[in-house]
């Protein structure tokens, strides 16, 4: 095994998250599990969630391959179980420490990017129920969001608005 492969495999584990995470969060999430991911959406008092639960249920998969490829000498096992911690590890940042602020550590950022996934999971919670969602991704954005947030800031760098309208 080389340390290219073993980093190409991690990279491109990571990249595959993204359509994974789509995919789970479009149909399962909003579909037959929906019952642990409806707190998320219609929040309850304290700061854990049933929704919480899916970080396990990434995580294990993650862990074991990560374990029994170390065990066994597969390197590609471990190179998919750290794709999907890396990924774990930036969902979190971006979900839970940029987007709802669980942890203050960016909460006045003016980036773009940042704007731009804070405004299309804003989209998305705008749907309290499972049905009529929107913006499932977490690392991808939308171009409209894109647009939005820079048509925002030429307005405030114009001085014609005050904030970042609503629409």
């Amino acid at each position: 095994m080389t340390w290219l492969y073993f980093i190409g495999l991690v990279l491109a584990t990571f990249v595959a998250m993204e359509g994974i995470t789509w995919l789970t969060h479009r149909f399962v999430m909003h579909g037959f599990l929906w019952y642990l991911h409806r707190d998320h959406h219609q929040v309850e008092p304290g700061f854990f969630e049933k929704n919480d639960l899916f970080f396990v249920i990434f995580a294990v998969p993650s862990w074991l391959l990560i374990m029994f490829g170390s065990m066994k000498g597969i390197w590609w096992w471990m190179a998919i179980g750290f794709g999907i911690m890396m990924y774990g590890l930036a969902y979190f940042i971006v979900h839970d420490v940029i987007i709802h602020q669980r942890f203050k550590w960016f909460s006045r950022s003016t980036n773009t990017y940042v704007r731009a996934i804070r405004w299309a999971h804003k989209m998305h919670h705008k749907h309290l129920h499972k049905e009529h969602g929107e913006s499932f991704g977490m690392l991808l954005v939308h171009k409209k969001y894109w647009e939005k947030v820079r048509r925002d800031k030429r307005l405030m760098a114009a001085k014609k608005v005050g904030y970042a309208p609503e629409q």
